[in-house]
C-alpha cells in the first residue's frame, strides 16, 4: 500500500512539471461594444468617431464608410486602452471588397493594425498617421500578380531588418496572395525593443528587430514626441481604416512580461 502511494505522489508531482500552465489570453475585443477601445480620425478629435467608421455588428469589429459625403484623407485609427509591450496578439480579419474610390489608390483592399504606437491622446487633429510600426493587411487585386500580406509599414518609424536598418516604408512578407471575402487568421509577437515576428494562418512570414522612431511618411505630429532613433520598447495596438471596409474578429492578446522578466 505504501509503495503504491509513493507512485501515486510521484505521478502526481512529475505531472506538475511536464503539464504546461494554461495560457490566460485578454479579450482586447467583447464582441458587443468597443467602449475599451479610443478613436482618433484624420480631421477629427480625439475621441470622434466620424460618421460610426467604426461600429460593432454581429459580433465584428466593422470599418464602414456608408457615412461619408466624401472620404477627404480621413485614415482612421481605433485604440486598444492599454498599451503593452511583451505579447503576442491574434485576430481575424477579412475585406468585404467594398473600397471608397475618392480615397487613394493604394487604399484598394489596404488595412492594418498598428502596434508600439503613440498615445492617440498625443495624436494632434491635423496629424495623419500616429507614429507606429504598422502590420500591414492587404488583398488581392483583379491584376492577379503576387499581393502578400502580413507586411510591415512604418509611418514615422524604422526597424531593423537582415542586420541593418531598411530605408523602405514597407517590407513584404512571404504570405501567399488572398482574395475575396475569405477570413485570414493573423498573429503578432512583439518582444519589447527587440524580435518581431509576423504570423499568417499559422506560418511565420516576417521577422525584423529594433523598432524605433524614425523616417517619414507620418505628417502633423508634435515634433517633440519624434526622437529618431528611439527604441520603441511599448505603445497602443490600433485598427486602421483607409477607405477600405474590413472586418475584424477574435482580437486575443497574450502578454509575455512574466516571460521576458524570467529570461
Amino acid at each position: 500500500m505504501k509503495q503504491f502511494a509513493y507512485i501515486l505522489i510521484f505521478a502526481l508531482f512529475s505531472n506538475s512539471f511536464i503539464t504546461p500552465p494554461k495560457e490566460k489570453w485578454i479579450h482586447l475585443f467583447n464582441g458587443k461594444d468597443i467602449n475599451n477601445w479610443i478613436v482618433k480620425i484624420f480631421h477629427h478629435e480625439v475621441g470622434d468617431n466620424y460618421a460610426n467608421t467604426f461600429r460593432v455588428e454581429d459580433g465584428m469589429i466593422k470599418v464602414r464608410y456608408d457615412g461619408y459625403d466624401t472620404f477627404n484623407n480621413r485614415y482612421g485609427h481605433l485604440f486598444y486602452k492599454t498599451p503593452y509591450s511583451y505579447y503576442k496578439l491574434k485576430f481575424d480579419y477579412r475585406f468585404t471588397g467594398i473600397w471608397r474610390t475618392d480615397a487613394p489608390s493604394y487604399t484598394k483592399i489596404n488595412s492594418g493594425v498598428m502596434y508600439h504606437s503613440q498615445d492617440p491622446n498625443t495624436i494632434l487633429k491635423e496629424q495623419d498617421w500616429p507614429i507606429s510600426v504598422e502590420f500591414q493587411l492587404l488583398g488581392g487585386l483583379e491584376d492577379g500578380l503576387s499581393r502578400p500580406t502580413g507586411n510591415m509599414c512604418s509611418p514615422g518609424t524604422d526597424v531593423v531588418f537582415n542586420g541593418k536598418i531598411d530605408p523602405r516604408h514597407c517590407i513584404n512578407s512571404t504570405s501567399k496572395t488572398f482574395y475575396g471575402d475569405q477570413w485570414v487568421h493573423a498573429e503578432l509577437i512583439v518582444l519589447g525593443d527587440s524580435l518581431v515576428t509576423h504570423i499568417i494562418n499559422g506560418d511565420t512570414v516576417l521577422q525584423y528587430s529594433k523598432p524605433q522612431i524614425g523616417g517619414g511618411v507620418a505628417t502633423g505630429y508634435n515634433p517633440a514626441i519624434k526622437i529618431d532613433g528611439q527604441l520603441l520598447k511599448n505603445g497602443f495596438i490600433a485598427l486602421q481604416s483607409e477607405g477600405q471596409e474590413i472586418d475584424f474578429k477574435n482580437i486575443m492578446l497574450l502578454d509575455l512580461t512574466s516571460k521576458k522578466n524570467k529570461k
